[in-house]
């Protein structure tokens, strides 16, 4: 039996997907949680064999969710296919991507594959992240530009990264540039769409 624990923060889909694994002879959802920062407890106390993760969670996102448990088998489960959400997944060992629009039958397909130690890359978002190419922002320049998407002020982003008012300033600048945008909320939205930020 495959233990699964699904986190997502929409309840009835939560609840939706449950009761259709719940059909499958061979998987168990032994746990759910509506909020990222409740993941790791779950994985604590249900010791399940896959973790399917929403991105878009409060108290954590599923890709910092994801970093943060190494060595734990773990699918995305999303509406959001963005290029930077595949790529910063795999990198956190996410072994498969797969949207919410997928069928049943296809879910369980991949929850058994990353099981046994697979991948599985819903091929559309495979081929949107091969077509999109690398991030060309910073570490830097993300950081400042995800504070700027949440409303912060440069000084409010100086005081959070630590840096003068001129060095954010820079960075916004730099992001902006390299994103063709022709300023910082068109940078911001550009950087979203990608999943850069």
């Amino acid at each position: 039996m495959i233990r699964v624990l699904l986190a997502d923060d929409e309840q009835l889909i939560r609840q939706a997907i449950a009761t259709l694994l719940g059909l499958e002879a061979d998987i168990a959802v032994v746990a759910q949680v509506g909020r990222g920062d409740q993941v790791a407890a779950a994985v604590a106390e249900h010791r399940p064999d896959v973790v399917v993760l929403d991105v878009e969670m409060p108290g954590m996102d599923g890709l910092t969710v994801a970093e943060s448990l190494p060595g734990q088998a773990m699918l995305i489960l999303t509406s959001f296919g963005r290029p930077g959400y595949l790529r910063r997944a795999l990198a956190a060992g996410v072994r498969g991507f797969i949207p919410k629009d997928a069928s049943a039958d296809e879910l369980a397909g991949a929850i058994r594959k990353v099981h046994a130690g697979g991948r599985y890359l819903d091929p559309e978002m495979a081929a949107s992240a091969m077509m999109a190419g690398e991030s060309p922002l910073t570490d830097r320049e993300r950081d400042a530009l995800a504070l700027a998407a949440r409303g912060a002020s440069v000084t409010e982003i100086a005081g959070a990264l630590h840096l003068s008012e001129g060095t954010v300033r820079n960075y916004l600048s730099s992001a902006i540039t390299k994103l063709g945008a022709g300023n910082r909320i068109a940078a911001i939205r550009t950087a979203q769409d990608m999943g850069w930020i």
